[in-house]
């Protein structure tokens, strides 16, 4: 076997503790981005088994046979038809064996259950890796810190050409920003990227359609870059030709908004308090009822994870935690404004990893 990241040895060492205080002897992951953060491997299909004395077996088809062994190297891995079946029936008798609840099909259980050996006892669990995955360590705050740099990129070299502009279909510039960021290095969009112009800009999660955009056009751009397993997301709203008195009290509400978060999103504070300091801002100006989402989630692996700001957000911040901030007003028939930058949670103001202006813009 070659050298492992030590990384992934100190999460299954995080994740056995959190199995022993529960009294569960070993852990099954199934879901493809947790078997990924717990091991390296980032094939489609595989399962791992990390059992409470920190042993670990992991398991995947043949498609993977020299991916598995260059990107697992300290896990001897089976190559099998039916990775987590087959790890399942290798537990020894009597033992807990976790499984994650939320990534769980009620046909893969019993396919589980229907080779799992007497006496194994199969226990649904929620929260551990979550937990686990909430603070970020430094390699991934690196990648988290690329796959932003490179949508910045792209969004900056779409509007240096001049291709933001009326005349263009949303779905041409979506198609256009997704190419830029392949260009820069991104393996895929971290999502479908939302161009929502004029009256498509009050939908907030709308796709990018063939809408020509019109002078006067507010046109709202989510999107984000996957890069070497991690994921950016940013949004910015843009006017089109001039800016109409309407798109300027509706932009400005959201900035101050938008900043009042951000500076809000330290250590300690309630993810509660970071939504309210958001709404609170577009509820005195009179559009809280077109404010319809939350304020914002973590981001990694994931596109969307732990933590959540939102008016019912239980929990705190702390350091290294990564929050996106993305307040909006979405009013029907008359367009939308939304700005959204991650940050990353330090013991002093926040770090802003998407770094593009946020006043208003007129193109």
């Amino acid at each position: 076997m070659g050298f492992a990241d030590s990384r992934f040895l100190t999460r299954r060492r995080k994740l056995s503790a959190e199995l022993a205080g529960q009294r569960i002897d070993s852990f099954l992951l199934t879901h493809p981005v947790n078997v990924r953060y717990f091991s390296g491997f980032s094939g489609s299909n595989g399962a791992l088994l990390v059992n409470k004395d920190l042993s670990a077996k992991i398991a995947t088809d043949g498609r993977y046979t020299m991916q598995i062994a260059a990107e697992v190297p300290d896990i001897e891995a089976e190559i099998v038809s039916t990775p987590a079946e087959t790890l399942i029936a290798g537990v020894a008798d009597g033992w807990r064996v976790g499984f994650d609840a939320a990534h769980m099909t009620v046909d893969g259980l019993n396919r589980l259950q229907k080779v799992c050996p007497e006496g194994v006892t199969l226990v649904p669990v929620t929260g551990i890796v979550e937990d686990i995955r909430l603070i970020k360590d430094g390699f991934e705050i690196r990648r988290l810190t690329e796959a932003a740099d490179i949508a910045v990129g792209a969004l900056t070299a779409l509007i240096d050409a001049g291709e933001l502009r009326a005349g263009r279909t949303e779905r041409e510039i979506a198609a256009d920003l997704e190419y830029r960021m392949r260009l820069g290095g991104a393996e895929r969009p971290s999502f479908d990227t939302i161009v929502a112009s004029g009256p498509n800009s009050a939908l907030p999660h709308y796709s990018a359609g063939d809408r020509v955009l019109e002078d006067g056009d507010l046109v709202t751009i989510d999107f984000g870059a996957h890069y070497r397993g991690f994921n950016s997301d940013m949004t910015r709203t843009f006017c089109i030709g001039h800016a109409t008195d309407f798109s300027r009290e509706i932009y400005g509400v959201v900035l101050d908004a938008q900043m009042a978060g951000v500076k809000a999103a330290t250590p300690g504070r309630g993810l509660a308090d970071v939504d309210k300091h958001c709404r609170d801002i577009i509820a005195d100006a009179g559009y809280s009822e077109h404010f319809v989402h939350s304020t914002g989630h973590g981001i990694g692996l994931d596109v969307h994870e732990a933590p959540y700001a939102r008016a019912k957000g239980v929990g705190t911040l702390e350091e290294n935690m990564t929050l996106t901030v993305e307040p909006g007003i979405y009013v029907p028939d008359k367009g939308g404004v939304r700005i959204e930058d991650t940050v990353v949670i330090t013991s002093g103001a926040p770090r802003i990893i998407t770094e593009f202006p946020k006043e208003l813009t007129v193109i």
